[in-house]
């Protein structure tokens, strides 16, 4: 019972506010399943980039903040009623800006290997300029969802996903051997923890069950960090030097735009607003039984766009929705929003302390390698499930195949698009993704529908 004598909310409603007793575990499974894969992409940019240890560790903790932000914002959105007041019953909604449902945002893979290739030609705030166009073109693909939508079917989304997924293996692979340029790349302490750690999220992944499952590449990470530590790996010097308590500083990055990095960054904006789609439809499915509703895809698309906007301002990377997260609500059916709401705040608390974000730059690239292996791993197999939704007849099977070739081969061959102006080379030579996108998508307009084949 509550002060006020009214029963708390059941953590299987929507609405309410449930007891802490029950939130509060919760609410930190949620962090335990995707803390991990949130700080990973932004220590990758930052190894790229070649940032130094404070750069680092702000980063990172703009990582953390922005996501805190997003969720929020996606699960207390901005409505308007009829009669124009803001706020109350969702009967009769005329404006929604915020999806609504039990979602958790966070920085995104997605983004990885166009990130990697913008850092390692330009920088951090080229990669920043490009977010904050693509939350721009998110806004719009929100607004018009209906229209667009049957541009993305599941051969195209599913065909996108294999791609990213497979670019992003050789990121998996240097980071088990040590991360590139490290004078012990290739080493076998780095090899045996990357191994141990792999070997022990696989381990849990298969063999255990509930929060043990749930936090397998958390554990794992940190049974691979107590092995390198043995090894003489770690170094605390960045966390005696990190402050204890600090906002974000806007733009402290800057920003700049290149048109290259914009429109290989904004094509994949494209993408995953479509994909979206996807995520918010199995939370609502998988948990409440029902599709979700057009204001609700629409609002939270169109919000993607700008808490993206927002966190380029901010300093940190594109979020977008965690399909592991949409695993335990649809598997728990927990949908309370002050559950996930309870999960956003502690991942800004940890986000405002630069110390925490400071210690997760110790941890070794073989560590971070044997745990996000098998991240990447799923990314490619979620591509496959998608693909493998639709009938696989001569005509898509072409699509995909065609697709993951030209990406992948032209991203592989080094100085294929030599002759070319750099800004060629950016949009299409340094990531496999925005070639395949264009060629799956071209590809399903052109080729006919009635090959059977």
């Amino acid at each position: 019972m509550m002060k006020s004598g009214k029963s708390a909310a059941s953590i299987f409603e929507l609405h309410g506010v449930p007891a802490m007793s029950q939130a509060f575990p919760l609410a930190l499974q949620h962090v335990v399943a995707m803390i991990v894969g949130c700080v990973t992409p932004a220590i990758i940019v930052a190894g790229a980039a070649g940032l130094d240890g404070r750069d680092r560790v702000f980063l990172i903790q703009a990582a953390l903040v922005v996501s805190a932000v997003s969720t929020l914002l996606q699960l207390f959105p901005f409505i308007k009623g009829p009669a124009g007041q803001t706020g109350g019953p969702e009967q009769g909604l005329t404006f929604q800006l915020g999806c609504g449902l039990p979602v958790i945002m966070g920085v995104s893979f997605a983004y990885v290997p166009s990130m990697q290739a913008i850092a390692e030609s330009f920088n951090v705030a080229t990669i920043l300029g490009a977010q904050l166009v693509g939350g721009i073109v998110a806004v719009i693909v929100g607004l018009a969802v209906k229209k667009i939508r049957p541009l993305f079917p599941p051969i195209i989304t599913g065909t996108v996903v294999f791609t990213i997924g497979l670019s992003l293996y050789p990121t998996a692979i240097n980071y088990m051997a040590g991360g590139t340029g490290s004078p012990t790349y290739g080493s076998w302490q780095n090899w045996a923890v990357a191994a141990f750690t792999l070997a022990v999220v696989t381990g849990l992944n298969h063999f255990a069950k509930g929060i043990l499952k749930l936090a397998s590449i958390l554990i794992g990470v940190i049974a691979g960090y107590v092995m390198a530590a043995l090894f003489g790996m770690v170094s605390f010097a960045s966390v005696a030097e990190a402050g204890i308590f600090q906002f974000p500083t806007p733009l402290h990055f800057g920003l700049t735009f290149e048109p290259s990095a914009c429109v290989a960054i904004g094509l994949l904006f494209a993408i995953n607003s479509i994909q979206a789609i996807g995520d918010l439809s199995a939370t609502t499915v998988g948990s409440m039984d029902r599709e979700p509703e057009d204001k609700e895809l629409q609002g939270g698309i169109v919000m993607y766009g700008i808490t993206n906007i927002l966190g380029a301002l901010a300093g940190g990377l594109p979020t977008a929705t965690y399909s592991q997260n949409v695993g335990i609500v649809t598997t728990t059916r927990v949908i309370n929003r002050c559950v996930l709401g309870g999960a956003a705040l502690i991942l800004l608390a940890a986000g405002l302390i630069p110390k925490f974000s400071a210690l997760l730059t110790t941890i070794p690239q073989c560590v971070l390698g044997g745990a996000t292996v098998s991240v990447f791993a799923s990314i490619t197999m979620t591509g496959i499930k998608l693909i493998t939704s639709e009938e696989l007849n001569y005509r898509n099977t072409s699509i995909v195949g065609l697709a993951a070739a030209l990406g992948m081969g032209i991203s592989q061959a080094s100085g294929a698009l030599a002759a070319f102006p750099d800004w060629a080379t950016t949009i299409f030579g340094r990531s496999p993704v925005v070639v395949a996108t264009i060629t799956a998508v071209a590809l399903n307009l052109i080729l006919p529908k009635t090959h059977k084949g």
